[in-house]
């Protein structure tokens, strides 16, 4: 006996597309949370009908976008095969079929407002109370532009091709000099001309790129994506973006993202958290991040009464491999506030000499080279015959704070779960969503998309942590709450 299927039976489906998935589908959860958000603070205006062209409710395509994007269904034609021949898709846009210009359309032209979609869930993750904002977490990771490394031009990536097409049309140009003196090979005059036409076309390109490179003061352009730059990934270096995420410590939870035009996180910190603290409302107890984000310039920015949890670079080298600390270091010189010395692990104390290397940042204070020459450690602390000599930095009150807080019992404990938190989202958008690469070009687009993948996870996240039918009536009795 087999069981078989009978396309021609009436009753292969149920009556109502209401009754096409249960009562415990995931689906359902983003219907009630599109439903749930306040569309006015995103932007989207949602008219009363009114007689004219039609055009899909935008509640619709929100939510279309959202359930897309969280089972790896990002591209618009994916998307439109989806509306027509998967069930949940179905029952989510109630029947709606746009195609795949339709829906290319809305998310190029609602780049801003789909961006303020996370603010939204982490409004509704704090009414829920799966975010405190009292310790947060903040990474990075490359993401691959919707453009070709061959298309990053540099300076003497232009200079180098401008003197090749120069060289190439002084040939063509020689060439039909001589064609032109013989009078012969008509036909071939005319193709060197037209080759001289599209040299020198190419050549106006190349010099367009180039004046682009040197008014915006760039080290490289795509031109394909102007924002996008040189990154370096696992998977090799690629025309990309820094995706920046900041997490909640209670349930790892997406509190900001942001897809930034740059290959490192240096000077990213202090933006990230500012960013966090407006999402939440209020500026986070502790902060933390590894040591790609340490620069003392741009920490400084970061409220006092925040405490940062971050090591040095040298800190995590120090870690890994004991065995490279050196004796003698400038830390086991203990810095005299006071008397504005320092003093060496002999007792011996280092005076202010002067502004260190011309640089008003910079501030050196050397010891007496009678007392380094008599003292036991000579040659081994230093061998100058004037004394030791440290370097003190501006920034270095903010080193030594650093330092404190990351050696400290609960520094310890936040940067152990660093990776348990803020590395998850990644692993889960890379792998389990497909997200290796953008689709959208420019800020804004790659912006938008990585909200909606934030988005994504954050969903992902509360139906774990409160069941379908849990989070489904919360999300019900938000609406009515704040209707």
């Amino acid at each position: 006996m087999y069981k078989v299927g009978e396309r021609n039976q009436i009753t292969l489906f149920p009556a109502r597309i209401e009754d096409y998935v249960g009562a415990n589908d995931p689906v359902r959860v983003y219907n009630a949370f599109v439903e749930a958000i306040d569309f006015n603070s995103l932007g989207i205006p949602l008219e009363p009908y009114n007689a004219g062209a039609h055009e899909y409710y935008p509640k619709a395509m929100l939510k279309l976008f959202i359930y897309g994007y969280s089972y790896g269904n990002r591209s618009s034609r994916k998307l439109e095969r989806a509306c027509c021949h998967n069930v949940s898709f179905i029952w989510l846009m109630a029947g709606l079929k746009p195609d795949y210009r339709t829906i290319a359309r809305f998310r190029s032209d609602h780049k801003e407002a789909i961006k303020k979609v996370l603010k939204q869930s982490v409004k509704l993750c704090i009414e829920f109370k799966l975010i405190e904002g009292n310790k947060l977490f903040t990474d990075s990771s490359v993401f691959r532009a919707n453009a070709g490394i061959g298309n990053t031009w540099t300076d003497q990536r232009c200079e180098k091709y401008l003197e090749k097409i120069n060289q190439e049309i002084d040939r063509l140009v020689e060439e039909a000099e001589q064609i032109d003196q013989t009078e012969d090979g008509q036909g071939s005059l005319v193709q060197i001309k037209e080759g001289i036409r599209d040299q020198e076309a190419f050549k106006k390109k190349i010099e367009d790129i180039a004046k682009n490179l040197q008014d915006s003061q760039k080290g490289s352009i795509n031109t394909t994506d102007e924002d996008c730059v040189k990154a370096k990934g696992r998977q090799g270096t690629h025309a990309g973006y820094k995706g920046q995420i900041t997490v909640d410590g209670k349930h790892g939870l997406i509190v900001n993202s942001e897809a930034v035009s740059q290959n490192h996180d240096k000077d990213q910190f202090s933006a990230q958290v500012k960013q966090a603290g407006e999402v939440i409302g209020h500026n986070p107890e502790i902060v933390c991040s590894d040591s790609g984000y340490y620069d003392l310039e741009d920490i400084k920015e970061v409220p006092v009464d925040i405490k940062v949890v971050m090591p040095s670079p040298k800190e995590v080298h120090e870690e890994r491999r004991p065995e490279s600390i050196k004796p003698f270091d400038k830390e086991e010189f203990r810095y005299d506030k006071g008397k504005d010395e320092y003093i060496c692990p002999e007792g011996k104390r280092l005076k202010y000499v002067g502004v260190a290397y011309h640089d008003e940042r910079k501030k050196a204070y050397q010891a007496e080279g009678k007392e380094c020459r008599t003292c036991k450690n000579f040659g081994i602390c230093t061998r100058s015959k004037r004394g030791r000599k440290i370097i003190r930095m501006a920034e270095e009150e903010t080193r030594e704070r650093l330092e404190e807080t990351y050696q400290s019992e609960i520094g310890q404990e936040t940067y152990k779960l660093r990776k348990e938190k803020v590395e998850l989202p990644f692993g889960h958008m890379k792998r389990n969503l497909g997200a290796l690469q953008f689709l959208l070009r420019g800020k804004k687009g790659v912006d938008a998309e990585l909200s909606i993948l934030s988005v994504c996870f954050n969903i992902a996240r509360m139906i774990t942590l409160l069941g379908v039918n849990g989070l489904i009536s919360k999300l019900q009795g938000y609406k009515l709450k704040f209707a």
